[in-house]
């Protein structure tokens, strides 16, 4: 019986070969995570200024061009090769656009996210509270999502990053612990944690909002 060939391989053995079709088959099926990281890791300042798609545009150009380096030395998953070069470019913008307010407090360069912009609190909050354009309940959407940034920011740091890595930006357990370089028993551990301190932080906003 044959072995089914990895569908990551064969796209990128075609695209080696100057199969310009193959390449685009394979950047669209991770276009929506990389998007996804893209809007949680951009500064708040930035967003409405940089169209999270020209960053994923421009370094999939970069990919492109630097396609043969990666394939010669494939030492990580070619997903995690694509997001390590989109945290490059979101970290040469913040410099551009930011300079010196890049030291400010909420805007550090994450010491676990591979060298890339950590997410925001307010991104992460946003995400967990999701869409409500009521107008009657503006005012309380606004004061739960800072006391959800606090807590969040509470967390601890390693397991914030690894709630928002499997979370958030939907890594499995593999590519987590690539990017944190941790076992994955320990980011299975650090995961489990982190989604119980989730979840009574949930839990205790649901308690504010029917006392109100």
């Amino acid at each position: 019986m044959t072995e089914k060939s990895d569908p990551t391989t064969e796209l990128l053995r075609l695209a080696a070969e100057g199969n310009t079709e193959g390449w685009g088959r394979l950047l669209a099926s991770h276009r929506e995570r990389l998007r996804r990281m893209v809007a949680l890791r951009l500064d708040r300042h930035l967003q409405g200024r940089i169209d999270p798609s020209d960053v994923i545009q421009e370094t999939y150009l970069e990919a492109w061009s630097r396609l043969p380096e990666y394939l010669r030395n494939p030492s990580v998953p070619f997903y995690l090769w694509l997001r390590f070069l989109t945290g490059q470019k979101l970290v040469t913008l913040h410099r551009h656009h930011l300079g010196r307010a890049m030291r400010d407090v909420g805007r550090e360069i994450s010491l676990y996210g591979g060298a890339m912009p950590e997410a925001s609190s307010a991104a992460l909050a946003a995400q967990l509270l999701g869409r409500d354009t009521c107008p009657s309940r503006a005012a309380m959407r606004v004061e739960l999502k800072i006391r959800l940034q606090d807590a969040l920011n509470s967390m601890d740091t390693v397991d914030r990053e690894v709630l928002v890595l499997r979370h958030f930006e939907y890594l499995n357990r593999a590519e987590t612990a690539d990017v944190m370089g941790m076992r994955q028993s320990a980011v299975s551990k650090r995961y489990v944690r982190a989604l119980e301190k989730l979840k009574d932080i949930l839990g205790t906003m649901s308690e504010s909002v029917a006392e109100v």
